[in-house]
């Protein structure tokens, strides 16, 4: 029984670190291709901000998805 309740806290953690930091890494990649893409064109940044911040916001969802499986796990 110890041996289960130890792999299902390990799974927990691991959800949480890979997902965490997945969704790190996909935010700094989105804002980084927005703002170089504004950088070459500024007169486009009307255009790309907007669908910056969606692209981030869909990246996090998959931050907050982790975290709700961190409890239902």
């Amino acid at each position: 029984m110890e041996n289960v309740e130890s792999a299902r806290l390990i799974a927990k953690a691991l959800t949480m670190t890979i997902a965490m930091a997945g969704s790190a890494l996909a935010e700094g990649y989105i804002i980084a291709k927005a703002l170089e893409a504004i950088g070459r064109n500024p007169d486009a940044a009307s255009n790309i901000f907007p669908k910056m911040i969606i692209g981030v916001a869909l990246a996090e969802s998959t931050a907050i998805y982790a975290f709700v499986a961190f409890f239902l796990l």
